[in-house]
């Protein structure tokens, strides 16, 4: 049943916990894409990558020298060398192709196939070639300064799992094994319709009666940063407009910020419930209490407060989860999370979750002073937040505290 808050408050705030464990069983249909390479940091791989391939396929120089047979060395010494003939030359992508016997040397590099015959490389430094005799001033153990094949990379062997946020260096891993392209996650298309009659474009002066949008380009930033693409639309405060965009959405999640409190002119919730199903509206949560969440067909839709920290609150905690979810990413915060001592006493209400803004230095947590839904700055003095969960009644001064921090990320 539906009950409309305009005007009235709300009856009831359900638990953030609620709310998540809602978000994390949201069913995620999974899309896929080939990309190459060159296109590919930064995107979910979407199946494990099993090399085909020794790496390297050959052995191999790791040092610049000769390669010769180890035994040919032994007993050799800068007072008393001992003589080998070079017989060829040994190149990156242009090998030997003879066989090194008794008494032989082949000048060789890094990196170049080791001839067949040989079984070690000696130094450069511990020989001298003079013409086509090398003067041998130190022994070379057999196997030494050569890289077997499969030492990098076995065949078989699983080089990236599933699920994993390619890094550059994964990219140079496949490219070694021979793979040109990745299948990858499909990045998840997020529509934000935008809210407010009194909010004009990012880039706008704002005037005695306009404040420029902040949530639009706040939230494209959070979109992109967890693997999703962002449509940013403005939508006037009027209930059939909204409607004709929530009924024309053609995105995989719809957030709408503003429009879900208990003002007049607050329809988002109405319309949501009309149009699919609101599955919560009013959360136990301080700044983001009129967050809503519910479903249009069997996409989700976010309803995120208008005040810009509530809006990140509720994007951080929610929203954000359902994002990662669908382009195949770990729902958890990327958050990395750091522990400090509060320098000042936190205070909350039983059966609410605080979003508190701290700064931490040397590990001493300091609570934002200045800390309205709508004081936006207070999150650019903050390094992270803390979480007073709602079966506290705050954090003393002293109190040991888990802080999330906005510049900090996992992998």
């Amino acid at each position: 049943m539906f009950h409309d808050v305009r005007m009235r408050g709300f009856k009831r705030r359900a638990d953030v916990d609620e709310v998540v464990a809602w978000v994390d069983a949201l069913p995620v249909v999974e899309a896929t894409a080939s990309v190459p390479l060159a296109d590919a940091r930064g995107r979910v791989l979407a199946t494990a990558l099993v090399s085909g391939v020794d790496v390297p396929a050959f052995a191999r120089a790791a040092m610049d020298g000769w390669a010769l047979q180890g035994e040919d060395t032994f007993g050799a010494g800068e007072t008393d060398p001992l003589t080998l003939t070079v017989v060829g030359t040994s190149l990156p992508g242009a090998p030997h192709d003879g066989v090194v016997g008794r008494g032989q040397a082949i000048r060789i590099m890094t990196g170049a196939p080791v001839p067949a015959g040989a079984d070690t490389v000696l130094r450069a430094e511990d020989g001298r070639q003079e013409g086509d005799q090398l003067s041998v001033r130190a022994p070379s153990a057999i196997g030494r300064h050569v890289g077997q094949p499969g030492e990098d990379i076995h065949a078989g062997t699983t080089v990236l799992p599933a699920g994993r946020v390619l890094r550059p260096q994964d990219l140079g891993v496949a490219s070694s094994i021979g793979q040109g392209a990745l299948v990858v996650h499909e990045r998840p298309r997020v529509l934000v319709l935008v809210t407010g009659d009194e909010l004009v474009p990012p880039g706008t002066m704002p005037d005695a009666s306009c404040i420029a949008d902040a949530n639009g380009p706040t939230l494209r930033a959070l979109i992109e940063r967890d693997g999703g693409r962002a449509e940013i639309r403005y939508v006037p405060d009027e209930a059939d407009a909204l409607r004709a965009a929530l009924e024309g959405a053609e995105a995989d999640t719809v957030f709408v910020t503003g429009g879900s409190s208990v003002g007049e002119e607050d329809h988002a919730p109405r319309l949501l419930h009309e149009l699919g199903t609101l599955a919560f509206h009013g959360v136990g949560l301080r700044p983001a209490a009129p967050a809503g969440m519910g479903l249009l067909g069997t996409r989700a839709a976010f309803l995120l407060p208008g005040n810009p920290v509530s809006c990140l609150c509720a994007y951080d905690l929610f929203a954000g989860r359902h994002v990662r979810r669908l382009g195949g990413r770990v729902a958890a915060s990327p958050y990395v999370r750091a522990h400090g001592t509060l320098t000042r006493k936190i205070a909350s209400v039983l059966g609410r979750v605080d979003y508190v803004r701290v700064r931490l230095t040397a590990g001493r947590v300091d609570p934002v002073m200045t800390s309205g839904a709508s004081i936006l700055s207070s999150t650019t003095e903050a390094d992270g937040y803390v979480l007073v969960p709602r079966d506290h009644e705050g954090w003393r001064e002293g109190s040991e505290v888990e802080v999330f921090l906005y510049d900090a990320l996992r992998s």
